[in-house]
């Protein structure tokens, strides 16, 4: 049974810095994990994605201020910079049933497990 679980969400100003965190547990081998966020009203968008060898993707809008990081433990990291309002959304963190990452992908129906998400708020 994979379990994943995040952790790390809070409330900062904009310009600040925040690291959100996954433990994940269930699963073998290096399947790509990635993060997505989900804001009201919008739909859930890629974040960035890491491989098991240290590949990392970004989207576009959170390129140079996020980064993504994974340790040997399968646990799922996200340091986030300068931080502006519209990154404000509830983050998940996924991976997939493959026991590999052959793509570094940031498309939701690509993954098959996620966790429940943690809250984060930035304000102007």
């Amino acid at each position: 049974q994979v379990q994943l679980v995040e952790s790390g969400g809070d409330s900062v100003q904009a310009g600040g810095s925040l690291k959100v965190s996954c433990t994940a547990e269930g699963f073998t081998g290096r399947p790509c994990m990635a993060w997505f966020r989900q804001a009201p009203g919008n739909e859930r968008e890629g974040v960035a994605v890491v491989n098991g060898a240290g590949g990392k993707r970004y989207a576009d809008s959170v390129r140079g201020r996020f980064m993504i990081a994974r340790d040997n433990a399968n646990s799922l990291y996200l340091q986030m910079d300068n931080l502006k309002p519209a990154d404000t959304a509830m983050y998940y963190c996924a991976t997939t049933s493959q026991t590999s990452c052959s793509r570094l992908s940031l498309i939701e129906s690509d993954y098959q497990y996620w966790g429940q998400g943690t809250q984060v708020t930035v304000s102007s």
